[in-house]
């Protein structure tokens, strides 16, 4: 029988955190480690389930792996089938982006279907059609089998229709064992990408961020093994400033980076919340009143789509309309019919009442939330539809009043490690029952 969450409201939460690894950097650089010919180590991962998964699928293509005290090592010198099995379909997003690694080693991949949030439309025609570009064949019937007639996929100019992150992973990681220079234009940015370039050159990869959201990668014969530590995640960092700011709390996290949060602690001030900076400690405690705002969510450099759901919770308790405009993911709203039934007052729009029109207008997604404030909540039985939700429910269980059962918590354990133990050593009242 699945796990479930008892949470009792109303304990502050105070105390020192430890940021781990970022979820979003650790997967996909584990699968950057299949391009080299020597053993590379990753340091500072987080041990959630995204990153056991990960490694399944790694190891299930041949690669030997050791895990130890926060570090994994990668050795893929025996990698011994182009084939991701049909045992991983669905699971996550990772298997789409050995497609370029695999090509690398064996000039043909197969990958499964994919899985992941279910937070809207998440195609991988960008992923294909550039990979086509590139000189891959692929078929596309159930599965996604890649084949290379010349043996080695060579350069192009890629421009995508969106920044996508996962696209722009996908052509970086084909593009540096490729035969020649690959341009990535209207390419993603975030500060994970950036991480995975820094792995990517430090083993050997000629590659550079320019202007105008472009990567330039010239392809080189081959990469070797080299130890790179994991920059934080900035997501968790956001999501645990949230929570002790909404439990009226005093919270330390430390290995923060001040860089990849710019925009989220520009928030998290227009909300009245109050926040102090070390070199690498970011430090909340409780406002006097939380201030209703308007909010945008948006590639980076702008307010990341993965802060908007414990900020929607957030704004709950601010007296007035707040209003949050969602950009990236057309269906990411469906967590508030819970948030809801725990006594909040959201309504979800398909216009967009944001500073700009983004591209979901006129296409009848629920892509807007406007937030009446403050309500109290009030405990309920609910289910966890996908990671960051599961963290806003979380954080809404942490102020109700009563004891909210919450199953689903897989879910959560993807992205966030010991989120039970982290959550009792800061005060809460959380535990896990079969």
């Amino acid at each position: 029988m699945p796990d479930t969450l008892l949470i009792t409201g109303g304990a502050p939460l105070h105390g020192t955190i430890h940021i781990p690894g970022a979820k979003n950097a650790a997967s996909k650089e584990l699968v950057a480690c299949l391009l080299a010919d020597e053993p590379v180590t990753l340091t500072n991962m987080p041990d959630i389930g995204e990153v056991t998964l990960t490694i399944e699928i790694l190891e299930s293509v041949g690669a030997n792996i050791t895990r130890r005290d926060g570090a994994v090592t990668v050795d893929a010198s025996g990698l011994n089938t182009h084939v991701i099995t049909e045992a991983f379909a669905g699971k996550n997003r990772i298997p789409i982006l050995l497609l370029g690694p695999l090509l690398a080693r064996f000039g043909k991949a197969e990958a499964p279907t994919l899985g992941g949030d279910r937070i809207g439309a998440r195609p991988v025609d960008f992923h294909l059609d550039a990979l086509e570009q590139m000189g891959a064949e692929i078929a596309r019937n159930g599965c996604y089998r890649a084949t290379v007639p010349d043996g080695r996929l060579h350069g192009a100019v890629v421009e995508l229709p969106y920044p996508s992150v996962g696209a722009t992973e996908n052509v970086m990681l084909a593009a540096v064992r490729a035969k020649g220079t690959t341009v990535i234009k209207n390419a993603a940015m975030e500060p994970e990408i950036v991480d995975l370039a820094k792995l990517l050159q430090s083993m050997g990869a000629i590659i550079s961020l320019e202007v105008n959201r472009t990567w330039v990668i010239e392809g080189v014969e081959r990469l070797h093994g080299v130890t790179h530590r994991v920059m934080p995640d900035r997501i968790v960092a956001g999501s645990f400033a949230v929570a002790a700011a909404i439990t009226k709390g005093d919270v330390t996290m430390t290995g923060v980076r001040q860089e990849d949060m710019l925009s989220f602690l520009n928030a998290l001030r227009r909300a009245g919340v109050p926040f102090e900076l070390g070199e690498d400690t970011l430090r909340v405690t409780a406002p006097k009143v939380f201030l209703p705002m308007t909010l945008e969510t948006d590639v980076h450099p702008g307010f990341m789509t993965d802060w908007q759901q414990p900020f929607v919770t957030l704004l709950t308790q601010a007296p007035g309309v707040s209003i949050v405009h969602e950009t990236v993911y057309e269906s990411r709203f469906g967590y508030t019919e819970a948030l809801n039934k725990m006594g909040a007052n959201i309504t979800v729009q398909t216009n967009c009442l944001g500073a700009k029109e983004c591209r979901f207008k006129n296409r009848n997604h629920p892509h807007s939330a406007v937030i009446v404030g403050s309500t109290p909540l009030k405990a309920a039985e609910v289910d966890i539809p996908d990671l960051r939700a599961g963290f806003s429910y979380l954080i809404a269980a942490l102020i109700a009043e009563g004891t909210t059962r919450m199953t689903g918590i897989e879910h959560i354990e993807r992205g966030y490690e010991n989120i039970v133990e982290k959550m009792q050593a800061l005060g809460a009242k959380i535990t896990r029952a079969s």
